[in-house]
């Protein structure tokens, strides 16, 4: 097993540094934060947490993170796509059980760039006759 790993997870706009490394389960997110401070919403720490609690390593792994980009959904979601990764890189025979669930898959879904002569990226002005 190595002893530290390093990998990166995306979502939108967000990107996320995970390093990984064998302890008892400390999480610090952006050098002083702790995982309760920075997502104060249960959704967002379950969410981080799925990789660990579906491969059952909740308390064998200590995580540094470095996230930046986006709001708080993308970062929650790009932290999920960095710990699996890493997990996979420290026991490749995890692959199978995170691929099932979803969790090495990145999201490809981003916002649409506005066009000219349009409101927004597809609204287009309003139609008048005259």
């Amino acid at each position: 097993m190595a002893d530290t790993t390093q990998t990166t997870g995306k979502r939108k706009t967000s990107i996320a540094r995970i390093v990984l490394t064998s302890g008892e389960g400390a999480i610090v997110i952006n050098q002083k934060r702790s995982l309760e401070e920075y997502f104060p919403r249960e959704s967002h720490r379950r969410s981080v947490l799925a990789p660990l609690a579906l491969t059952e390593r909740t308390g064998r792994y200590d995580l540094r993170i470095n996230v930046r980009g986006g709001g708080p959904t993308g970062q929650a979601e790009a932290i999920r796509h960095g710990i699996a990764k890493a997990l996979l890189e420290v026991e490749a025979d995890l692959r199978p059980l995170l691929k099932k669930a979803g969790l090495l898959t990145r999201d490809c879904r981003i916002v649409e760039t506005k066009k000219y002569g349009h409101h927004k990226a597809r609204r287009s002005c309003q139609f008048s006759k005259r």
